[in-house]
C-alpha cells in the first residue's frame, strides 16, 4: 500500500530560511510541494522520508535564494494491483460505489466489479446485492459509512497539469468535470459488508 520512491528535485531555500539547519529548511520545502499531491504514475505523496544526497547549493544572480539539487526517499500511497484493502462507502451513484480510506477518496467499484446480482435502488441511493438462500432471495443493503474489503485491479492517472487556453467558449469551459489525478479501480472481495433493511 505504501512505497517508498526515490526522487530528485532542486530545492529553492528563500534568504529567510538561510539561520535554519539546512536540511530541516530542504525538508520543509519538500514537503510543502510533494505532501498530498499526486505525482503522475508514482502516486500520492505522504511524507519525506529521508534525504539521501545533497549537492552543492547555488545562488542565482538575480535570486537571493539557494539551489540545491537533493536527492531523497519519499513515501508514497500506490497500491500494488491485487492488494486487498478495507475501506468505508463513502457514497452510491450510477457509476458505481464510491470508497475511501479517509485519506484517499478516489476509489471506484463499477457495477459489474459488484458482487452479482447487483442493483441500484434509485429510491436509497444505494446498491444492493440480491442475496439467494433457501427461504428466497434478500436485498442485502451497500449504505454509506459501511466498512467494505476490497480488491484493486486497475489504476488511472490523469494528466491534470496546465494545458494552456481553451479554444472553447468561457461558457462550455466552465462546465468540465474536474478529474481526479489518480484513481483506484477496485472489485468487492469476498464478502461486503451489507444491511439487511426490513
Amino acid at each position: 500500500m505504501f512505497v517508498l520512491v526515490e526522487m530528485v528535485d532542486t530545492v529553492r531555500i528563500p534568504p529567510w530560511n538561510f539561520q535554519r539547519r539546512l536540511n530541516e529548511a530542504i525538508a520543509e520545502e519538500l514537503n510543502k510541494k510533494l505532501a498530498n499531491k499526486v505525482v503522475y504514475n508514482v502516486g500520492l505523496c505522504i511524507c519525506l522520508y529521508d534525504i539521501t544526497k545533497l549537492e552543492d547549493s547555488y545562488i542565482f544572480p538575480g535570486d537571493g535564494a539557494s539551489h540545491t539539487k537533493v536527492h531523497f526517499r519519499y513515501v508514497v500511497f500506490h497500491p500494488f494491483l491485487d492488494e486487498i484493502l478495507v475501506g468505508k462507502i463513502k457514497y452510491c451513484s450510477q457509476e458505481g460505489v464510491h470508497v475511501t480510506m479517509g485519506f484517499f477518496d478516489d476509489i471506484l467499484i463499477p457495477p459489474e466489479s459488484l458482487q452479482q446480482p447487483a442493483k441500484f435502488d434509485e429510491a436509497e441511493q444505494v446498491w444492493l446485492w440480491e442475496y439467494e438462500t433457501d427461504e428466497g432471495a434478500h436485498d442485502l443493503y451497500m449504505d454509506q459509512g459501511e466498512e467494505i474489503r476490497f480488491r484493486v485491479t486497475d489504476e488511472v492517472f490523469v494528466d491534470t497539469s496546465p494545458t494552456g487556453p481553451s479554444t472553447a467558449p468561457p461558457a462550455a469551459a466552465s462546465v468540465e468535470k474536474k478529474e481526479a489525478p489518480y484513481t483506484l479501480i477496485v472489485r468487492t472481495h469476498f464478502n461486503v459488508i451489507c444491511q439487511l433493511k426490513t
